[in-house]
């Protein structure tokens, strides 16, 4: 099979197995392993990471911490507007999304609550908007009490929901700046990561600010003319330290895609990790070799989309689509 055609992602996905809401226990959840050397899947429960993890063993975490960056609104002239902020610029305005964008023009302002103004100043090539946002209130204090959390696209219901702002951010979330979780470590909890210091599992951190491109499907078909998105990553002088002194005899998980796109990213040929903040447009697909990255943990992905085609890079396609099928049938 030809793995730069688009139509080797394809699967069929009935919607009615697309999760609308969280699982009532963040770590209450199955866990399918694919254990690429022994070409075997079985199942387990999420929390029995406990059982398989100990001392010399090591979690890397991406810790960006998702904006409530939707923000609804009214124009004066009357209409209602939606603006999904992507992300901060230099001279403090935002790049943002809006909608309807054609009539959203320069000068224009979006009032979404009494202490909370968008103002349009620039319409960018991509057709992006450059936004000023007006407030008395911190940034993140105004985001808090008027927007709402960008919920994937597969999650088909409108409007904020009280659980939305904390069950759609990790309990390890610290650094501002995504527009979408990190959902591979949605199902830790707090008492999990504790048990998991106490047994000397070294838990390490890295940032990659997920943003709206990461649910852009594949629209070619040869994935090699995909223009991947970009992303901007930090790994600090002391998470690279850590993370070139992993054990050679544990286990090192890195948690989630974008956890590993930002190790990978910073990695260099002979698979060290360097220090530094940047953009990424790293596109992983079959074919690629792992600098660095050696376990994944990672939730399912929509058909035709890149993350499926980085998880078949790293555990196989055949063993990709089979554990895919099995779970579809179970």
């Amino acid at each position: 099979m030809d793995l730069t055609d688009i139509r080797a992602y394809h699967f069929d996905l009935p919607e009615d197995l697309i999760a609308q809401a969280p699982c009532p226990q963040r770590d209450g959840s199955r866990l399918l392993v694919l254990d690429r050397a022994k070409q075997d899947i079985y199942e387990l429960g999420f929390r029995d990471l406990l059982d398989i993890l100990g001392a010399g063993d090591s979690l890397v975490l991406n810790n960006t911490k998702v904006l409530p960056a939707r923000l609804r609104g009214e124009r004066p002239q009357g209409g209602q507007s939606e603006i999904l902020l992507l992300r901060p610029m230099q001279d403090g305005t935002w790049e943002a999304m809006a909608r309807p964008g054609k009539k959203l023009r320069p000068g224009m302002e979006v009032r979404v609550g009494d202490d909370l103004l968008v103002i349009i100043r620039d319409t960018l090539p991509n057709g992006h908007k450059v936004v000023e946002l007006r407030t008395s209130l911190p940034l993140e204090a105004a985001l808090n009490l008027y927007g709402e959390m960008p919920l994937p696209p597969y999650i088909k219901r409108e409007g904020r929901q009280a659980e939305d702002s904390s069950r759609y951010q990790t309990v390890f979330a610290r650094e501002l700046g995504a527009v979408a979780a990190p959902t591979a470590g949605l199902h830790f909890t707090q008492d999990m990561l504790d048990k998991l210091r106490q047994q000397e599992v070294k838990i390490q951190e890295v940032t990659l600010h997920v943003g709206p491109g990461t649910f852009r499907p594949v629209q070619v078909d040869n994935i090699l003319d995909h223009a991947m998105h970009s992303e901007s990553y930090i790994v600090s002088e002391a998470a690279a330290m850590q993370l070139n002194q992993r054990s050679p005899q544990g286990k090192q998980i890195c948690v989630g895609t974008t956890c590993c796109r930002t190790l990978e990213s910073a990695a260099s040929e002979d698979g060290v990790i360097q220090a530094g903040q940047g953009d990424t447009q790293l596109f992983i697909y079959p074919g690629y070799r792992f600098r660095y990255v050696q376990h994944l943990l990672t939730n399912f992905h929509l058909p035709g989309s890149t993350l499926l085609m980085l998880v078949s890079a790293f555990a196989g396609y055949e063993l990709t689509m089979e554990a895919y099928k099995k779970a579809v049938k179970d």
